[in-house]
């Protein structure tokens, strides 16, 4: 079966992006599915449109994407779609969200785009052939020692009295580093550090739409991308993730098992 290209998942990323620009700073309905975990009627008309667009020109693929779950199709050809990654920041007017789609082929990722419609940055990879931002490529940075490492994570609000809480990475990252952000995209996160603007991310229980696109990008710009604690099946759920820039992916490692250890 046929499989897409880099240029068709950017053309329909760039166009739900448009709907989300469309929206931003409106009224519109916001439910929620939880406490901290937000949907509006943008993520709805977002996706609603990449899966429409997708199973229009591949009608056998399956689609694994936020708001609407699994759409069942041939495994081989999986998607991965986050429609608005950082509701909650585009929920209060905060201008940091982004389009996120992945495409994998029996079991690799092959493609990815995180589309950023306020600042129009469209971030892309395909395996083998690089990461771009604007067709100009991208590289993760150089940067040896955690001391000048700017770092980003983030947060699960259900996991905030469990020790998966992420606390204390937070607290012990933050006093070796010039500083960690949680800037409310993990999509974006990744797409940061595979630009080389954040040396290093980590993160506990993700989703695969998540961090699909954005792994990948890291990848192909010359970063390391595995489970928290190292094991290579990023994709597996519960996500785990840590990417980083491959001098100090070692260091980040061994401090994230230090304190897992720690939790006994």
């Amino acid at each position: 079966m046929q499989q897409p290209e880099l240029s068709f998942i950017e053309e329909i990323a760039r166009s739900a992006g448009n709907i989300l620009r469309e929206n931003y700073g409106k009224q519109i309905e916001v439910q929620h599915k939880s406490t901290a975990d937000l949907v509006t009627a943008a993520d709805k008309a977002s996706e609603k449109f990449l899966i429409e667009t997708i199973l229009t020109k591949f009608p056998k693929h399956a689609i694994n994407a936020e708001e609407s779950g699994s759409h069942s199709g041939e495994a081989n050809h999986q998607w991965f779609i986050d429609p608005l990654d950082g509701t909650i920041n585009f929920a209060h007017g905060v201008p940091f969200f982004s389009v996120s789609v992945g495409y994998a082929y029996d079991g690799q990722l092959e493609l990815g785009v995180i589309y950023d419609p306020l600042l129009d940055e469209c971030f892309t990879a395909q395996r083998g052939k690089g990461a771009w931002l604007n067709k100009h490529r991208i590289q993760v940075s150089k940067t040896g020692k955690l001391i000048n490492c700017l770092l980003v994570t983030g947060f699960r609000h259900y996991l905030r009295d469990t020790p998966q809480n992420n606390f204390n990475n937070f607290a012990r990252f933050s006093r070796i580093t010039q500083g960690v952000r949680r800037l409310g995209s993990a999509a974006l996160d990744l797409a940061y550090v595979a630009a080389g603007r954040l040396d290093g991310f980590w993160e506990v229980a993700l989703h695969q739409w998540d961090v699909a696109a954005g792994a990948l990008l890291v990848q192909e710009a010359g970063g390391i991308v595995t489970r928290m604690y190292g094991e290579p099946d990023f994709m597996a759920e519960p996500v785990s993730i840590l990417a980083a820039n491959p001098h100090i992916y070692p260091t980040m490692l061994a401090i994230l098992e230090q304190e897992q250890d720690k939790q006994g």
